[in-house]
């Protein structure tokens, strides 16, 4: 089940209290969460025991005491404008741009949707293994594996690439979001993702489905891989 409504409750409730608020930072930033996830915000502000930050997606609220630090984006201004002769104009761009691969449209959808790229990558990875046109036996659809009634509270088009990837994204992203408090967040969302949230809400954790179990073993495991891969790029 999707959390919209709760969604619109907290991007209403924020805008409400932005109004007696002064926001502590203007710059861009990376919230960096204990569990290892960064979120990029424009800015944040702190009211008791909550965070909000207001990102390019939307208004996210977010406990204070799960926050370990903020890492202040860099910015650098641009150079002043010298008068130059004009230039004659560019050749006409080629009329026919090549598409984005399936991982080019995966790390776009997660940094979209403000999560790391690498776990949206092991989720495509165990969903799809990245086919665009994969079809489940229960009838889940595209890279992402959307089910056509999730795909239609989406309001997306499940057979385009792109859309596809984009709300299961910000799908994973919800997810993550209920179970933002539970210190096993990301384990309770991937199997949200395959079981739904009603089932892991049942079980209060990873219902004993054996594809759920071992759908949530897959994705973890992929998803070290993808951190440790990302590590070693990093020291090279």
């Amino acid at each position: 089940m999707r959390q919209t409504n709760l969604v619109a409750l907290r991007a209403m409730k924020l805008l409400l209290t932005l109004l007696t608020l002064t926001l502590t930072s203007t710059a861009g930033e990376y919230v960096v969460l204990s569990n290892g996830f960064r979120i990029h915000a424009d800015s944040h502000v702190t009211d008791g025991s909550v965070m909000r930050l207001k990102t390019a997606q939307g208004d996210i609220e977010i406990q204070a005491g799960t926050v370990a630090g903020i890492e202040v984006e860099e910015y650098t201004p641009p150079p002043p404008v010298a008068a130059v002769p004009p230039k004659p104009p560019d050749p006409p761009a080629p009329k026919d741009q090549p598409p984005l691969t399936p991982h080019e449209m995966v790390t776009r959808a997660a940094i979209n949707a403000g999560l790391p790229p690498e776990i949206v990558h092991s989720v495509a990875r165990a969903e799809s293994a990245y086919r665009i046109d994969a079809l489940s036996p229960k009838g889940a659809i595209g890279l992402m594996q959307l089910m056509p009634g999730t795909a239609a509270e989406l309001n997306v088009d499940p057979h385009d690439p792109m859309q596809n990837v984009e709300a299961g994204a910000r799908y994973l992203r919800d997810l993550l979001l209920k179970y933002e408090n539970d210190p096993h967040q990301v384990s309770k969302a991937i199997a949200a993702y395959n079981a739904g949230p009603g089932a892991v809400d049942k079980y209060k954790g990873i219902p004993p489905y054996r594809e759920t179990v071992q759908y949530v073993n897959r994705v973890l495991k992929q998803y070290e891989k993808e951190q440790q891969k990302k590590k070693t790029n990093s020291t090279d």
